[in-house]
């Protein structure tokens, strides 16, 4: 059976700042998540909210998240949205993933399966693996867009190329049930590994339910594509 979609989405990953403002604003603004990651949310707020009212997109999505999961503020998903969107609409990948998230489950905003779709693949095209994981989904299940394994597959292996536990997962599973993919059991326990590496539940189930219709040679192999395997970023 397939995960359920991962719509925290709510990713404060340290990436590069490249636009002016940015640049200026770029040390408070690592300050700030820094203190969010070490759950100094007070810290964080304090550094990232005059940030976000001056516009700058990565603050903006940081602060949604913050709101979003009520860190260090009251939860408000309306405000989260508010946020959100004013990330997206300056183009920030990690907004446009989050305010789909937003869409796609119904919170702030009523839920709309068609703009969470559209606010994916703007993100996913930039790159944004959860975004990719969640477009995939989209596609696996039929929401928003026509049910299509070989389009969920393509988004899948996109985010499970990152690593992306999730979408490894569900690659997996696509693999072992012929999919979108023809059916081979050595790359779906690779896939399995690769997330079950990290102790998540469902792979490593997936991995012994495998192994079962596997020979001990396929196993092998699938174990040394799993070590010589590395994340593309």
């Amino acid at each position: 059976m397939k995960t359920k979609p991962l719509t925290l989405l709510l990713s404060l990953t340290f990436l590069v700042l490249f636009s002016g403002s940015s640049v200026v604003f770029g040390d408070d603004l690592q300050d700030g998540r820094d203190a969010y990651h070490r759950k100094d949310y007070k810290t964080a707020y304090k550094l990232v909210a005059p940030l976000a009212e001056q516009g700058v997109a990565d603050a903006q999505n940081v602060l949604g998240v913050m709101y979003n999961l009520g860190r260090g503020v009251p939860q408000d998903y309306k405000e989260a949205v508010r946020l959100y969107r004013l990330s997206a609409e300056q183009g920030f990948a990690k907004g446009q993933s989050n305010l789909g998230a937003m869409y796609q489950d119904g919170q702030g905003v009523p839920q709309h399966y068609k703009e969470a779709v559209r606010l994916f693949r703007l993100a996913a095209e930039q790159g944004d693996a959860f975004a990719q994981y969640n477009l995939g989904w989209m596609y696996d299940k039929g929401k928003g867009v026509p049910q299509d394994d070989k389009e969920a597959v393509k988004w899948y292996r996109l985010s499970a190329e990152q690593g992306n536990a999730e979408a490894q997962l569900n690659l997996g599973l696509m693999y072992d049930f012929e999919q979108g993919v023809p059916q081979d059991y050595v790359s779906a326990h690779m896939w399995f590994n690769l997330c079950g590496s990290s102790g998540d539940k469902d792979c490593v189930s997936s991995i012994r339910h495998i192994e079962k219709r596997m020979t001990l040679s396929q196993i092998e192999e699938a174990q040394e594509l799993a070590r010589n395997w590395k994340a593309k970023r």
